[in-house]
């Protein structure tokens, strides 16, 4: 039987920097996700010995696990949205910067399959709302979204509309990334890019 994993040993914050426990919450989480392969072996027990706090201090910030998958969800998105957006940065042609965003995508679903499958968890709180790309998925949609808005600021011919154009990306390299993901199918990174320049080279012509 495999032993437990040692407790961290954690510096209590000084008081009133409950918000910077809660960080230390959700990244000892977002860490436990490359272990074990996704939220299903998530614990409260299990997240407080990787923060290094007792479970009770984990309850004062999320009521209990749900609740705490959905924020790390959020969590996870954001992340997310700010590597596509480091990705992007150093590109000045619209094109590239997508084409940049989109590999950038699919090589963190590929080395964080764990942390990936959390994006697409179902929210356990509160009504959903009237537009999906609100949420905190959606936003990286958005992403996708506004980079074909600066194709077609720059004069580029974009055969659909913004919105779509950046929905079919988004779809269309989520369903290769779980496929690769599940069967591990070839050299999944060069096929991937590929399939980017394929999609941009139907949706954006000059």
């Amino acid at each position: 039987m495999r032993p437990a994993a040692e407790p961290v040993r954690r510096t209590r914050n000084p008081w009133g920097e409950g918000e910077r426990l809660r960080t230390e919450i959700l990244e000892a989480a977002s860490g436990l996700l490359s272990e074990l392969g996704g939220e299903a072996g998530l614990s409260i027990r299990g997240v407080a010995r990787a923060t290094g706090v007792a479970p009770g201090s984990i309850y004062q910030h999320f009521r209990d696990l749900n609740t705490l998958a959905d924020h790390l969800h959020e969590y996870e998105c954001e992340r997310l949205l700010a590597l596509l957006e480091r990705a992007g940065a150093d590109h000045a042609d619209p094109v590239e910067r997508l084409r940049a965003q989109l590999v950038a995508y699919c090589d963190f679903a590929l080395a964080n399959p764990g942390h990936y499958r959390i994006l697409f968890r179902p929210p356990n709180r509160g009504n959903p709302p009237p537009d999906p790309l609100t949420t905190p998925l959606g936003q990286v949609v958005n992403l996708f979204v506004a980079g074909f808005e600066r194709c077609r600021e720059a004069g580029l011919d974009v055969r659909l509309s913004n919105r779509d154009a950046g929905t079919m990306v988004f779809s269309s390299m989520h369903g290769r990334v779980a496929i690769h993901l599940c069967y591990g199918t070839g050299k999944s990174r060069e096929q991937l890019a590929l399939g980017v320049d394929q999609l941009l080279s139907l949706l954006v012509g000059t």
